[in-house]
């Protein structure tokens, strides 16, 4: 159906059921699940100098080229951004869990939206989420590094947007990765810290002492792998 629309593709995004296309003039095509972003056409007419596009699990959010942000699919896994539309201005990259999104704007602070336990609702950690250099996801929570080095957590507490265990460890942060339900940080001194559900990789006491000059890390859905 959309087979002659697919040229001077720049990038494809995806959804668990759906597709989206960039082409080259910026407009997107999509095709797959309707419900889950695979039928834009709610939006087609929006959807004009697209720079980039993340997704959840069943939902697209697009950044425009004036900075601004059009999403669709499923409401509740990110589809709806109406309730924060006004605030999403100057947005510079989006990062996703598997149902909502969070936005990093100009002034480095960061707009949230979908399901709220899973990271759509930021409210309680809103005044902290300032001067933000990257967000790493989990399925469920976000993490947010913070320019002077400490982390700021939000979502599904058990799968790492509770990190109030470690919180008193996570300085000087340089890189976070994420399994499905567990976050790894690297600091500035090479060492590694993990929280979140323990059996997916946020337990890493058993190799704590071997994790030095750690230079990256790598996950799959429920591990770690980290080069020193």
């Amino acid at each position: 159906k959309v087979q002659h629309q697919l040229r001077s593709v720049e990038k494809v995004q995806a959804t668990t059921c759906a597709f989206a296309a960039i082409l080259a003039d910026g407009p997107v095509i999509t095709w797959g699940y309707p419900d889950a972003g695979g039928d834009s056409s709610r939006v087609e007419h929006e959807l004009k100098s697209v720079q980039q596009i993340q997704a959840t699990d069943s939902a697209f959010a697009a950044i425009l080229s004036d900075g601004s942000v059009i999403a669709w699919g499923v409401p509740e896994k990110g589809g709806d951004n109406s309730a924060v539309q006004d605030q999403l201005k100057g947005v510079q990259q989006i990062q996703a869990t598997g149902s909502a999104f969070a936005a990093i704007l100009e002034d480095r602070s960061v707009i949230t939206w979908g399901d709220p336990y899973y990271g759509g609702d930021s409210s309680k950690v809103q005044h902290q989420l300032r001067s933000v250099e990257k967000v790493q996801a989990t399925t469920c929570a976000f993490a947010a590094i913070l320019a002077d080095g400490p982390v700021i957590t939000w979502g599904y507490p058990d799968a790492g947007g509770d990190s109030s265990r470690v919180e008193h460890e996570l300085k000087s942060v340089q890189q976070i990765q994420a399994t499905d339900s567990a976050f790894a940080a690297i600091l500035s001194d090479g060492s590694v810290i993990a929280w979140g559900v323990p059996e997916k990789g946020g337990d890493n006491s058993a190799v704590q002492d071997q994790l030095k000059g750690v230079q990256q890390i790598q996950a799959t859905g429920s591990a770690f792998a980290a080069i020193l």
